[in-house]
């Protein structure tokens, strides 16, 4: 049964929802990730490819994709090799590589060798993939690794038991990006008009259905794998998708992997909140078609475009190889017709069908309420996801008065062991016109420096002391009870002509320290979160009319930005001093959902602070504490969305700015 197969194949561990795994990392860290799983604006998990920049000025970067078709091997284990790099590289190509011979292969190698039969599938392996393929690509394998006694044994009672591994090849690819703006995610384009769903097959129509997920979930194998069966074919693909993207007429891009066309579709779908109309070509049963894993991708263009579009893939060898298969529809319904069969199924089923494998794990693992939460926020139809509305002009730039005088007034960028977050927060305040310094406790503690010589001073985010819980408050403490160190704080915070932003780590940390820093005496101190994990997020946030100078004249905006903490829920000391900091407008941000609301479930709210508290500023402004990362989210090229037509900066940049017109 087509439907029921359908869900099954959607539900299968690995093309289900990885949600539950990606969110527990950090992926924000270091202010250069410019592509990570998450896509569009209810960041979902089905990006092609990573993406980070190489510094932060430039929009030169570098990409890595994998790719892993390790039940092949079961049935062909040089086809399963050939899948493997065929999948990396069409991954890595959803990025902006300007040729294949730039990609480099990392091959981790896999088997049981010793085994009957297994030397001799690996050799297979190895020689399509190093003596042919590769060499026909011009792509170099420089570096790897193997593991080659993928044997188990035990023994249950008086019986011998043991599993031996299929021969696996995970290939991780490696390449030069020239732009990162211009990659390509699955995310479709629903504002570009009238547009079309191509697909280009570079299995020639052959859908073989062998070790594919449609088998695995009926307890099949098959006998006959996919395969690239012609090196060519890839290398044109390569070319024309070159001439595609120079010609800027590519508004989407999926490849084909795990779970075949079908999931190709539907992932598209799920990551815009819409449906698809599509026919597949003839020749084949809708179930073959739909579900055989052969190699290729799915393309969004205009329909003003596709006739150049089908031209420039038939220039390359690819005419019998592309199908225009329909288009993407405002309705939330996935049809798909082909050989005189139909599959229709409603999004919300198949989202849900889809999402469900990683939400029992996390009943199992989290807070379930939480998880439950989640499901129920992901399968909201209604949701506008992530959205930008901003009171100001991000691209203005307040200081450039200030930026040509030669005055850069010196910023105290303070870290303890395990901080990480230093150098991106360096590079904002270095482009907004600060001289800044990279100072540890160490340099405090010990005298080398003061904060006497600083008008700014930023405690920046990570994992001090290793993360241990509480990591914030024992930094507070190695300032609070130490003498020195204590009264050069002390004094830093008194004096008028000086601000303090802490982020993350460095925001429980100053929270601990407000004893120390006048006007905080209502603060609260940030908490274990109430999922009970890390949570990396890329949530949305909403600037409340505060004191707080580093935000001036941003209040009433709205605008996503890079959460990456396992502590950052407010806890008050009373339900006074609550109602005490907000009725003196001391919360400074919010977290808030796709319609502005006060984020109070999760993860719109990804840590459980009431009223969705991020951020929260002294009576006179000079300081503010904020759990959210503002120095990984400056640059528009950091985001993991935003909207299409953005310039360079995010209205992050604008606190930065705010910092240096204030210090004139």
């Amino acid at each position: 049964d087509l439907r029921q197969a359908a869900l099954r194949v959607l539900a299968h561990p690995a093309v289900a929802d990885k949600t539950f795994l990606i969110t527990i990392g950090d992926r924000t860290v270091g202010g250069q990730i410019s592509r990570d799983q998450m896509v569009g604006p209810w960041q979902v998990p089905v990006a092609d490819v990573a993406v980070t920049l190489s510094d932060y000025a430039h929009h030169t970067g570098e990409a890595m994709a994998m790719g892993e078709r390790t039940p092949l091997a079961l049935i062909d284990s040089a086809a399963a090799a050939r899948m493997a790099v065929t999948e990396a590289v069409t991954n890595i190509l959803a990025a902006d590589v300007a040729s294949l011979r730039d990609i480099r292969l990392s091959a981790n190698w896999m088997a049981a060798c010793g085994e009957p039969g297994e030397d001799a599938a690996l050799y297979d392996a190895v020689h399509a993939v190093g003596m042919e393929l590769c060499p026909a690509l011009g792509i170099a394998i420089p570096v790897g690794k193997d593991s080659l006694s993928m044997k188990t044994v035990w023994r249950d009672g008086d019986a011998a038991r043991a599993v031996v591994a299929p021969v696996s090849l995970i290939v991780s690819a490696f390449a030069p990006v020239r732009d990162v703006r211009s990659t390509l995610t699955p995310l479709l384009r629903l504002d570009a008009g009238d547009t079309r769903l191509v697909w280009i097959d570079l299995g020639q129509g052959r859908s073989r259905l062998g070790g594919s997920i449609l088998a695995q979930v009926y307890g099949q194998l098959g006998d006959q794998a996919p395969d690239l069966d012609s090196p060519a074919l890839l290398q044109n693909f390569a070319l024309a998708l070159r001439t595609l993207r120079d010609q800027q007429q590519l508004l989407a891009y999926h490849d084909i992997s795990d779970g075949g066309l079908f999931t190709t579709l539907t992932e598209m779908a799920f990551a815009t909140h819409c449906g698809v109309a599509v026919e597949l070509p003839p020749g084949r049963s809708l179930r073959e078609r739909l579900f055989a894993e052969e190699p290729g991708v799915v393309i969004q263009v205009r329909v003003a475009d596709l006739p150049a579009v089908v031209a420039a893939l038939a220039a390359n060898g690819l005419g019998h190889c592309t199908h225009d298969l329909g288009a993407p529809r405002p309705d939330l319904r996935l049809a798909f017709g082909g050989g005189g069969e139909r599959l229709e199924l409603d999004w919300l089923q198949a989202r849900s069908a889809w999402s469900e494998t990683s939400h029992r794990m996390r009943v199992l693992r989290d807070d379930p309420d939480c998880a439950r939460e989640e499901l129920a926020a992901v399968l909201d139809c209604t949701d506008p996801g992530l959205n930008v509305q901003l009171t100001f002009d991000p691209q203005l730039d307040i200081t450039a008065p200030y930026i040509g005088v030669g005055a850069r007034p010196k910023v105290a960028v303070l870290r303890e062991q395990g901080v990480n977050s230093q150098v991106e927060m360096a590079a904002a305040l270095d482009l907004a016109g600060f001289e800044a310094h990279d100072i540890h406790m160490s340099d405090l503690l010990a005298g080398p420096r003061s904060l006497k010589e600083f008008r700014g001073l930023v405690a920046c985010g990570g994992f001090s002391y290793g993360d241990v819980l509480g990591a914030g408050e024992g930094w507070a403490k190695s300032i609070l009870f130490h003498a020195r160190a204590r009264d050069d704080f002390a004094q830093f915070f008194e004096r008028a002509d000086t601000f303090t932003l802490g982020v993350c780590n460095g925001c429980q940390m100053m929270a601990a320290l407000k004893s120390l820093v006048p006007g905080t005496e209502h603060w609260p101190r940030f908490v274990r979160n109430r999922g009970e994990q890390f949570e990396g997020r890329f949530s949305l946030v909403e600037i409340l009319p505060s004191p707080a100078m580093l935000l001036a004249g941003m209040a009433g905006s709205r605008l996503p930005i890079a959460v990456a903490h396992g502590e950052g829920r407010a806890e008050f000391a009373t339900d006074t001093a609550r109602a005490q900091l907000d009725a003196a407008h001391q919360v400074a941000l919010r977290y808030v959902n796709g319609r502005g609301e006060v984020a109070s479930t999760y993860p719109a709210n990804p840590n459980g602070s009431p009223d969705g508290i991020a951020a929260v500023t002294s009576r006179d402004g000079r300081v503010l504490i904020t759990m959210p990362h503002p120095e990984r989210s400056f640059r528009v090229a950091q985001n993991s969305w935003y909207p299409a037509t953005s310039a360079e900066f995010s209205g992050w940049m604008r606190m930065f700015r705010n910092a240096r017109l204030w210090v004139k």
